[in-house]
């Protein structure tokens, strides 16, 4: 936990998801198709277990676009927006490597990586979202470990360029996504109340508060969970079940 300084990794994954979700919430409001818009919405929603009057506010940023908009957002904006957006990548990115101990000097990662989990991202985020709006928080819960596995799993192989078997990522893929999808059940009966009394206290300041926060505990688990699966992967007991031993970088 030490080597992989847990609450700084978090504390600054959480600062980027956040600086970079809402820049490109706004691009997609302004280009994405309105069935995209809507779920998208709707899976932020679930997922934050967000109140009636946090819903209306992010569904005014998916409204249909103006003229105005798109050419206030413009498609060089976008560009930009989306290629900031690999700064939440690269964090993620160097939590993997620190937990998996591997040097700095080792093996570049294309930055095409970076934007593919940003797809990923926003594709779990839909998928986690519909699931739990179609068949509810609990039963959403038990179905959706498996796409959340199947997301951390490839996360880390992604990010970490292949320098590491299949096999030995898998514990820190179930460990994460179910610390992940715990919080996130909780994040239904928890939020609502928190940012009702936050936009009580303190108005909209209030909820960017609790949103922030909320954020830093997910990421504190994302990177605890990383963290120890890398740890249980090379313990004496599993190292030789699943293979740990490093191979060589695929093509970056």
């Amino acid at each position: 936990m030490l080597a992989v300084n847990i609450f700084d990794s978090a504390t600054r994954i959480a600062a980027q998801s956040f600086l970079t979700a809402i820049p490109l919430f706004f691009v997609l409001g302004a280009y994405a198709p309105t069935a995209l818009k809507e779920q998208v919405a709707t899976s932020v929603s679930t997922v934050f277990g967000l109140s009636a009057q946090e819903k209306a506010q992010l569904q005014q940023v998916f409204q249909p676009p103006t003229a105005e908009l798109r050419q206030a957002t413009g498609l060089v904006g976008g560009l930009m927006v989306l290629l900031s957006a690999t700064a939440v990548s690269r964090a993620v990115q160097r939590l993997c490597r620190r937990a998996w101990q591997l040097p700095r000097s080792g093996p570049s990662v294309a930055a095409w990586r970076w934007l593919a989990w940003i797809a990923l991202w926003l594709g779990a985020l839909v998928v986690q979202g519909l699931l739990r709006s179609q068949l509810g928080p609990v039963l959403g819960f038990a179905i959706g470990l498996l796409p959340q596995t199947a997301m951390w799993w490839w996360t880390q192989h992604l990010l970490l360029g292949g320098l590491i078997r299949w096999g030995p990522l898998l514990p820190g893929a179930v460990i994460t996504a179910l610390a992940v999808s715990g919080l996130s059940l909780a994040a239904q009966f928890y939020m609502p109340r928190a940012l009702k009394r936050a936009l009580d206290a303190y108005g909209a300041a209030g909820s960017v508060f609790v949103l922030l926060s909320w954020l830093i505990v997910l990421c504190t688990a994302i990177a605890v969970g990383l963290s120890v699966g890398a740890v249980l992967s090379q313990s004496t007991s599993l190292r030789r079940r699943l293979g740990t031993v490093e191979s060589p970088p695929e093509g970056t």
